[in-house]
């Protein structure tokens, strides 16, 4: 597994500062919502709650449906970070043979697989004579509800 330490990648945007939006003082319930949280505490910038590591954090927009199963749709917008360490079973932006894809990194006693979400989509069980690059790790994913 090698790191990606390549300038010239254009897929993902760089991080931007995004100004702070009004949150709510109180958690919002579940259930029936009370009327006396109208009001507000603080600004929220999401920029201190998803990112850890500004300079290393890139955004990357999802295309496909293989990765539903772990919570990413097609569309979603990924909080992805190059300055962590992948780990097994941690959701990565790799590169094969020079595509990228999105998968569920498992580091097997004979190799490494790159795991689908979604049983519709293959598994990718890395051969020797392939060239394998974990370019970051993905944090967050962002979609509609």
């Amino acid at each position: 597994m090698v790191f990606m330490e390549t300038p010239w990648v254009s897929l993902p945007l760089p991080c931007i500062p995004l100004p702070g939006c009004p949150v709510l003082a109180r958690p919002v319930p579940a259930g029936f919502p009370s009327p006396a949280t109208d009001y507000h505490e603080e600004r929220l910038s999401l920029d201190e709650h998803l990112i850890e590591h500004q300079e290393a954090t890139f955004f990357i927009r999802v295309q496909g449906h293989s990765m539903t199963g772990f919570g990413i749709h097609d569309g979603d917008l990924l909080v992805v970070d190059r300055a962590l360490e992948p780990q097994d079973r941690c959701v990565v932006i790799a590169v094969i043979d020079g595509s990228f894809t999105v998968k569920q990194l498992c580091l097997l006693p004979h190799g490494i697989l790159l795991r689908s979400g979604n049983p519709g989509h293959g598994d990718i069980l890395v051969a020797g004579d392939q060239e394998l690059a974990v370019w970051g790790v993905v944090r967050w994913s962002i979609h509609k509800v």
